[in-house]
């Protein structure tokens, strides 16, 4: 009667293992769906990930065809309030330092929005910077974004220097940030 529960009870254990392993097997992220292994993360302090989109103009932006200037890369949408209320923001940032060579690209979630309303407010805004468009999300993936806006700043090296995820982003904080970046130019 003993070694008929003790194997009773040693095979409940096996199978509810056995389940488990089975249930971890099956449960698991497929290593092919997730961020390739080559590409890290971006983060402070390592190189912003090179990308090349087709910008509202019909030119295209090449991030690392920039290396010697600072950088705003600016994620965004039109149906995004805080995106919305941030956009004067750069421009204004951008009149005040495009002499020193601030480059701007507001580059559009294209995947998530609607280019025609992109379009129509880049033109009402006025935005003299490039907005080059995510059609695909593929730029957006490299940079890991989980929010709109998220707004990196880049030095001339092409070191991200600092990352701001959400907004809006005061006039006065980016002026902070583009002062820095300004500084370290070489």
């Amino acid at each position: 009667m003993f070694s008929y529960r003790f194997e009773r009870h040693h095979l409940k254990s096996i199978l509810i293992l056995l389940l488990g392993a089975v249930w971890i097997w099956f449960s698991r992220i497929p290593s092919e769906s997730g961020p390739s292994q080559s590409i890290s993360v971006p983060q402070e302090g390592f190189l912003a990930p090179d990308f090349n989109l087709t910008t509202l103009s019909g030119g295209n932006f090449v991030l690392s065809e920039h290396q010697g200037s600072p950088v705003i890369i600016n994620f965004w949408a039109s149906w995004c309030p805080p995106c919305r209320a941030e956009m004067p923001a750069f421009q204004q940032a951008f009149a005040e330092y495009e002499e020193l060579g601030l480059i701007v690209a507001a580059v559009n979630a294209s995947n998530q929005d609607s280019i025609s309303k992109a379009a129509s407010f880049a033109f009402e805004n006025k935005l003299t910077f490039s907005v080059p468009l995510d059609k695909t999300g593929s730029v957006s993936r490299s940079y890991n974004l989980y929010s709109l806006p998220t707004t990196f700043f880049i030095d001339s090296q092409g070191i991200i220097q600092k990352i701001i995820i959400g907004g809006p982003i005061p006039t006065a904080l980016i002026r902070v940030q583009v002062e820095k970046l300004v500084q370290e130019k070489p």
